[in-house]
């Protein structure tokens, strides 16, 4: 059996000491940890941070480490591949969630561990594949507001919600677990877009930039169904969004499976569900809540991985910042609907799409909400339609705008037609 970290030991010294993010991300860190075969005991490195400096050895040539990253040979070729497939372009992604690592340094120094695979990636193949770069917009035309509102179930705050767009069909926009809707900057600037819709994007109580309810302490938020489907009706009247077009990823895809259920009392039109699933069965750690924990540095790299690997530096970093920028217990809060609080696999097949029309969307590199959960789902609501979007992960809109838009537009045009 070939080595695969072993050979790698010298090029990682070379170029970690050369990478400004690593070195950026190494302030104040000490910590020593491997990289291993679970399955070939002789291969693997070991990595040695103090301060801004990172030595890389072979196994058993300095300390021992404190946690040790540990694959089988053929998942770490698959995730040294220039373009890996899913779920190999992360390391959460190749185990899920439940990666099984004892104690809470591995979590601690997830952003060290998680660049240093990635620049083992570099060092492997001498470059990777970023092919969306064109996708940068150089001017903004949206218009921020602020409103208070009285959200059933939830309470009084005021909210902050993004406004774009000259066309007819009303579009709100929701944003994923643990973020806001600047994730959805790209596709409304988009002249596409903007032409054909009307589309408000809107910070849930708390996230980004809206404030917190009335009275909830800070680390208190837990999102139910019944806060969430509250939430979005009391934006719709609030706006007089006449029966929108619903979309949102992740906790806001299925949050838009919730909505198909009773579109009427909500007043939607329709729903496009992103990385959307009548259930997603993943455990929820305390990770993003423990004390212990630095959640501004560990929740984005929870997420990050769930990218396309052709995702430009530029976008990613809008995504891994927009998870730092959040408040204590938010995207924890946020996770027990997503992963606790919405189960509707006794429920979608009720949907009744000549009511509220269902076009769900996902992306192929999705390992949390996987393109088959999606399928699956799909296939139990008479009349959905399901597409998976290739080159794209868990946050569509924000990955690639451009890519993107064409996809949401299509659904817009089913939704439509649908309709009439």
């Amino acid at each position: 059996m070939s080595n695969v970290w072993t050979p790698l030991a010298s090029k990682l010294n070379v170029e970690l000491a050369k990478d400004g993010e690593f070195f950026s991300l190494t302030h104040a860190a000490s910590v020593v940890f491997a990289v291993a075969c679970a399955d070939n005991a002789s291969d693997g490195i070991l990595v040695d941070v103090q301060g801004r400096q990172g030595n890389i050895a072979a196994l058993g040539q300095g300390a021992k480490p404190e946690f040790t990253l540990l694959a089988n040979t053929q998942q770490w070729v698959e995730f040294l591949k220039p373009l890996p497939k899913m779920p190999f372009q992360s390391y959460f992604g190749m185990f899920g969630m439940n990666v099984n690592q004892k104690g809470v340094k591995f979590v601690r120094f997830a952003h060290l561990w998680r660049r240093l695979l990635e620049v083992a990636r570099y060092a492997q193949n001498g470059s990777v594949v970023e092919t969306d770069q064109d996708d940068i917009e150089t001017e903004d035309v949206l218009t921020g507001h602020y409103v208070w509102t009285d959200i059933p179930n939830w309470g009084r705050t005021k909210l902050f919600y993004d406004q774009a767009g000259e066309g007819k069909r009303d579009v709100l926009f929701l944003h994923t677990a643990g973020s806001d809707s600047r994730q959805y900057h790209g596709v409304m600037n988009d002249p596409r877009a903007r032409a054909r819709c009307n589309m408000v994007a809107v910070d849930l109580p708390g996230h980004g930039r809206s404030f917190p309810v009335l009275g909830e302490q800070p680390g208190q938020h837990e999102l139910t169904e019944a806060k969430y489907l509250g939430f979005i009706k009391a934006v719709i009247d609030k706006l007089k969004l006449n029966k929108p077009i619903v979309c949102g990823a992740s906790m806001a895809g299925e949050v838009c499976l919730n909505v198909a259920m009773y579109p009427e009392e909500i007043g939607a039109g329709g729903v496009i569900p992103c990385q959307g699933a009548d259930y997603v069965d993943m455990a929820l750690p305390d990770w993003c809540r423990d004390p212990t924990i630095n959640q501004s540095l560990f929740n984005p790299e929870w997420i990050i991985g769930m990218i396309s690997p052709t995702t430009s530096q530029r976008r990613k970093r809008e995504i891994w910042w927009m998870y730092s920028a959040q408040g204590w217990g938010i995207f924890h809060g946020d996770l027990i609907y997503y992963f606790r609080g919405f189960d509707g696999r006794d429920r979608v097949g009720k949907i009744d799409t000549k009511k509220c029309p269902v076009v769900m969307l996902t992306g192929e590199y999705d390992w949390s909400c996987t393109p088959a959960l999606s399928q699956a789902t799909a296939k139990k609501i008479a009349g959905a339609h399901c597409k998976i979007m290739p080159g794209l992960g868990h946050f569509p809109a924000t990955e690639a705008p451009k890519k993107f838009v064409p996809h949401f537009l299509d659904a817009v045009d089913i939704i439509e037609a649908e309709l009439a």
